[in-house]
């Protein structure tokens, strides 16, 4: 009997199964507190979630900026109380064998952008998840590509620069049909009203 009375005290005694937490559970929660921390302009919180090398993609092709120059240019939105407004409706979430690093794709709800999706790389940074790369763009519809792609090299003849340092772009021809509609303006992320 006191051998069974002391495995009793043992086990009532011990910590309970602390499990690990769920990475998926835990990746989510990371990429849902960051695009929180952007609706609800906290810089801090916000950039907090990045790497130190982190790359930011934007939807423009001239947006590749590093952590720090994404952080720059971010700044006066924040300051202003006006950041943007991601919302993921649906995310999938892969690891690497040893559990280091997860990548993911996510379809997001945005009021300035509309449908968009964002694509990414997180790494584990001792016990905390951080975004290595973020790559936001706007998923386009393959009946409208042709009209699309015509704007776009429409826009590049009228002197648009090419995206930095990328040594595969060549300038379109320069009689490119014109379209009957103006090029597209507008660069993302765009600040929520």
């Amino acid at each position: 009997m006191p051998t069974v009375s002391l495995l009793l005290f043992v086990l009532a005694s011990a910590p309970a199964n602390t499990a690990p937490a769920d990475p998926k559970a835990a990746v989510t929660a990371v990429l849902d507190d960051w695009h929180q921390a952007a609706a609800a302009a906290d810089e801090a919180r916000y950039f907090g979630h990045f790497t130190e090398d982190a790359v930011y993609l934007g939807t423009d092709a001239t947006e590749r900026w590093t952590r720090d120059a994404f952080r720059a240019w971010a700044r006066p939105y924040f300051a202003k109380g006006k950041a943007w407004s991601f919302k993921a409706t649906s995310r999938h979430i892969s690891f690497s064998k040893d559990g280091a690093v997860a990548w993911f794709d996510e379809v997001l709800d945005t009021p300035n952008l509309g449908p968009s999706r964002g694509s990414g790389v997180l790494v584990k940074d001792g016990g905390t998840w951080k975004i290595a790369q973020y790559n936001l763009s706007i998923p386009i519809p393959n009946d409208v590509l042709p009209e699309v792609k015509r704007r776009i090299e429409r826009h590049l003849v009228r002197g648009q620069k090419p995206p930095a340092k990328s040594g595969t772009w060549q300038r379109p021809p320069a009689k490119v049909p014109a379209p009957q509609t103006p090029p597209i303006k507008q660069k993302a992320p765009v600040p929520a009203n």
